[in-house]
């Protein structure tokens, strides 16, 4: 199942995944099914939504 991300936050920032945790509880609190991934390829935290539930708006 493929996802798509919604925000890229740089893992080397001195918050960590903070920024990304808080993006990902706005977009939950907003009903999107937002999920936090790290990309060890792009050294990146990734606020992601399956695919699936793009699809369908939920």
């Amino acid at each position: 199942m493929g996802r798509v991300v919604l925000e890229r936050f740089p893992a080397g920032s001195p918050r960590g995944s903070w920024p990304a945790e808080e993006y990902a509880a706005q977009r939950m609190r907003e009903g999107v099914p937002a999920e936090v991934v790290m990309d060890l390829a792009t050294d990146a935290f990734l606020v992601v939504i399956r695919q699936r539930e793009a699809q369908s708006g939920h």
